[in-house]
């Protein structure tokens, strides 16, 4: 058991450095964006980037996601043939609908302007954007490779020397075109990932074995595409109640709101991103390879929950308390509304920590149709209660509704969950959610009152919460060297204050 929690944190630790760096590296790229265009140029940033993320989402058709399931199986069965094929099946697939879909976004380019801006004129930058649409469905195509082969490492180092290119490139093309360079911006990501993915790729160890013929691959296509389209659908989901929730909140407040949405949006997804893609990159291929065993399931996401929120909850209250701070330093004082939004969005994050394990039991079962009315009634929720909420609250619709969504995926979720494999939260992992839960509650509460009361609260419980953290942590993985003397320390400590 301590093996497990020790492949947990040893993937978080690589993933969460690598996404601590990205964090540095993608707030000073928002900061300069922020600085020089304020929250219009932020808000249409946000929109671009949405509408990137829909298309490729519907024009991947989900094989990325059944690719690593597909890979991971075959690679965990020690299959060298099989594994080729999967390989072969999953990029060749991925080529021809990077290239479809990046077409097809051009051709409908003056459709989509329309919709999302209501502009015709805007139908060039939006064209341009098919670039990013390919470029996105062909790089997820390789970061499914990689991860179903356990090539964690090689997915960090894409991740933070991707960042830095795209940065780079996306700072000096804001510094010297302005707003126009906003397009430029949402294209350079996808493109160094994608580039950098190639390279990791064309190093990964070559098959001995024969080309796959076209009957094999063909039989590879049909699992992909059966399933790949119900998850894409589910995909698709949460992109989409993103995209409507942005195109009310430039409707109904214009961009300048929008761009305080997509601030907060931004900090909210960037701190737990580590979180998350932790899950993803090492837990799902875990789970799918035990799916059938329903003990062991229920097991391995409460160690995974209860991973999750030790190394989340102390990150989540601190940033509570110093909400006000981190928008002043991270954007500029234009940007004060987003505080509001930022806190409901942290209230949300913490059910979204919890949810998210159950989540991917049922995509690791291969429950496609259970996972896609989960996502899509959630999403449902965001949608509706934002349209209910803007006109009576304004922006601090988009944050509670970001907190409705997940406590309405968490209760589907988890029903599901009980449904297909029996699964219980255990006492430790209830305690460890309600009790961050109550605190953080206490400190949005707090803040009503007296702001620096709300600061101090919430730093002092972000110190508990650390100090309780690491010594479960070290406890539990039976860690040794410079942890398992630190956790001492804290055990001490915590002795001599109570």
């Amino acid at each position: 058991m301590a093996s497990t929690y020790r492949q947990i944190l040893k993937t978080s630790s690589i993933i969460g450095g690598a996404s601590f760096l990205n964090i540095l590296i993608g707030l000073f790229r928002i900061k300069v964006v922020a600085v020089l265009l304020g929250p219009a140029g932020v808000g249409l940033l946000g929109i671009f980037n949405n509408v990137v993320a829909f298309a490729s989402t519907l024009a991947g058709l989900g094989v990325g996601n059944i690719g690593t399931r597909q890979v991971a199986e075959a690679a965990g069965g020690g299959d060298a043939r099989q594994l080729q094929i999967a390989r072969r099946a999953l990029l060749l697939a991925t080529l021809l609908l990077a290239v479809l879909g990046g077409i097809g976004f051009w051709l409908l380019r003056a459709q989509i302007a329309t919709l999302v801006l209501r502009d015709p004129a805007a139908s060039t930058d939006i064209g341009w954007l098919a670039i990013g649409v390919a470029l996105t469905i062909a790089a997820a195509s390789q970061n499914a490779l990689l991860n179903g082969m356990r090539r964690i490492g090689d997915l960090a180092r894409i991740s933070v020397v991707s960042a830095v290119v795209s940065t780079a490139v996306a700072v000096a093309a804001v510094w010297w075109l302005g707003r126009d360079a906003i397009v430029i911006v949402v294209i350079a990501t996808p493109l160094a990932g994608f580039i950098l993915g190639h390279w990791y790729v064309a190093r990964l160890p070559k098959s001995a074995a024969s080309a796959p013929a076209l009957g094999e691959l063909s039989h590879q296509w049909r699992t992909l595409l059966r399933l790949g389209v119900i998850f894409m659908a589910a995909g698709l989901a949460p992109v989409a109640g993103q995209l409507m929730v942005r195109v009310l909140v430039q409707r109904e407040l214009g961009m300048d709101a929008l761009g305080h949405f997509q601030a907060a949006w931004v900090i909210s997804m960037t701190y737990i991103g580590f979180i998350l893609r932790a899950m993803g990159t090492d837990y799902y291929p875990r789970l799918t390879a035990v799916i059938g065993d329903g003990a062991l399931v229920n097991r391995m996401a409460n160690e995974q929950t209860e991973v999750a929120l030790l190394l989340a909850s102390p990150v989540l209250l601190a940033m509570l308390a110093v909400a006000p701070w981190v928008i002043q330093l991270l954007y500029s004082s234009a940007f004060v509304e987003s505080v509001d939004v930022l806190r409901w969005q942290i209230l949300g994050d913490f059910v979204k920590i919890a949810s998210w394990p159950l989540g991917y039991i049922l995509l690791a079962s291969g429950a496609g149709k259970t996972y896609l009315v989960s996502e899509w009634g959630a999403a449902a929720v965001f949608v509706g209660l934002t349209a209910v909420l803007l006109p009576v609250i304004g922006i601090s619709a988009t944050g509670v509704s970001f907190l409705g969504l997940y406590l309405a995926h968490l209760a589907i979720v988890y029903w599901l969950a009980v449904r297909r494999t029996g699964f219980r939260w255990s006492a430790k992992v209830g305690l460890l959610f309600l009790s961050g839960t109550f605190t953080a509650l206490l400190v949005v509460g707090v803040s009503f009152i007296s702001g620096w009361a709300s600061i101090a609260l919430g730093l002092i419980a972000s110190l508990g919460f650390g100090i309780y953290a690491i010594v479960s942590l070290s406890e539990a993985a039976e860690l040794s060297g410079p942890p398992a003397k630190f956790a001492a320390l804290a055990r001490r400590l915590v002795r001599r204050v109570f």
